[in-house]
């Protein structure tokens, strides 16, 4: 039974990304690997029929086109009654005629059991692949983890689980709190029907819950589509025609460019977040409607946000902090009542949502870009064990670089 049946079952900054790629870095070859943070993402029985599973998933994802519906849903996108679509006219164009193309894709066991996925070639043509294989390859790992017939256990746990979470924010919140959060659980989902389920349940019973990152659920169930963009956008800017002490600056340009004010949320963290304070100066930090926590301590860099607007005479009550890093409710209504008076708040909730079923920790997997026409690129986080760079060298030069230009700006 295929997992994904839709092109449009995939989180909305695929699509921003490709269009923004489509139209601006068009010869743009970059190279994805996987990567699964907390062991081995291959169950230990049944390797075998594991990845050849996944491989036919994967070739049945090659097989899918847009369809009517799609289309139309997605050209009718926009962020505000007075503004153009979200997708241009020649970007929705290239959509009526794509289709993913094997060859950019190999998924493999490797000798030490482990499992290996690499994509390869244009970025708006390859980009399509991270989010729709790590839930196919999530989505499997879960089917064998008792049952070695790739059945699903029971679901009564998980669905216990999310009563309770709901039932956990009624009695902290009254409805009409601005407590806005969102789902962005696709890509670590326990499975297809599971997160279809977890989103009935939150419009339901949540007055909270604004939105999803998942576009086929936005559009069946009519609620917002939200997603800006993700590290792999910085990172193509690091072997385009720019010199790399630049990049983060140029990549911000150019989504300013694209987007002309619409999907106004910054990602704040390709290499550390006092290194995108410095290049986060007055002309930014006004186009840009707020900035998203990926890694770090939240309340620390919340906190240096809020500074960072007021000493730019900005009122940070007009700006946004999104937090999207390993949540729960608690820790999203314990940054919410620190902050949300001074600046506006919002969360993205992922994996605690979409793949809590009580049997064991979801695994930590991610797709992440490792070169760009032909040569490495990096991801320096904040949080231990959440960069990622094939090349040490590269790695290392890169550190150098945003430490030296740091050292220049503004340091808090």
């Amino acid at each position: 039974m295929p997992i994904i049946e839709s092109l449009l079952d995939t989180d909305q900054y695929i699509l921003t990304m490709c269009q923004a790629s489509f139209h601006q870095a068009t010869k743009a070859v970059v190279k994805y690997k996987f990567k699964c943070r907390n062991g081995s993402a291959v169950p230990k029985h049944n390797t075998e029929l594991f990845i050849e599973m996944l491989n036919e998933q994967i070739d049945h994802y090659c097989s899918l086109t847009f369809g009517i519906k799609e289309l139309g849903y997605l050209a009718d996108i926009k962020c505000g009654p007075k503004v153009p679509p979200l997708f241009k006219r020649s970007f929705m164009d290239f959509l009526r005629l794509f289709k993913p193309n094997r060859d950019h894709i190999q998924a493999f066991i490797d000798k030490n059991n482990d499992l290996q996925i690499i994509i390869e070639g244009p970025m708006y043509l390859v980009i399509w692949f991270e989010v729709p294989v790590l839930a196919m390859v999530s989505e499997l790992n879960n089917r064998t983890l008792f049952n070695p017939g790739f059945d699903f256990q029971d679901v009564n746990v998980g669905y216990q689980r999310l009563v309770a979470k709901v039932a956990f924010l009624h009695g902290a919140l009254e409805p009409e709190d601005p407590f806005w959060f969102v789902d962005f659980g696709t890509r670590r989902r326990y499975a297809k029907f599971w997160q279809e389920r977890v989103i009935e349940y939150l419009i339901e019973h949540a007055p909270w819950f604004v939105g999803t990152s998942n576009l086929y659920f936005a559009m069946k169930f009519g609620i917002k589509a939200i997603g800006t963009m993700a590290h792999a956008w910085f990172q193509l800017f690091q072997r385009m025609r720019y010199r790399l002490g630049v990049s983060q600056k140029a990549a911000l340009s150019a989504w300013v460019n694209e987007y002309q004010g619409d999907l106004g949320i910054a990602l704040s963290d390709i290499g550390g977040f006092d290194w995108f304070l410095k290049d986060f100066n007055l002309y930014y930090a006004k186009l840009f409607d707020g900035c998203r926590h990926d890694s770090g301590y939240p309340s620390v860099w919340c906190k240096k946000l809020i500074k960072h607007y007021e000493d730019l005479r900005i009122d940070p009550k007009t700006k946004t902090a999104v937090f999207s890093d390993g949540l729960d409710f608690n820790k999203a209504l314990a940054l919410y009542f620190a902050f949300s008076r001074k600046i506006k708040t919002s969360f993205g909730i992922g994996t605690w949502l979409t793949n809590d079923m009580g049997v064991k920790e979801a695994l930590q997997i991610v797709i992440k870009m490792i070169e760009c026409n032909g040569g490495p690129v990096s991801k320096r986080s904040d949080s231990k064990g959440k960069g990622m760079c094939e090349d040490p060298k590269f790695d290392a030069y890169f550190g150098k670089v945003i430490a030296e230009e740091t050292a220049n700006g503004i340091v808090y």
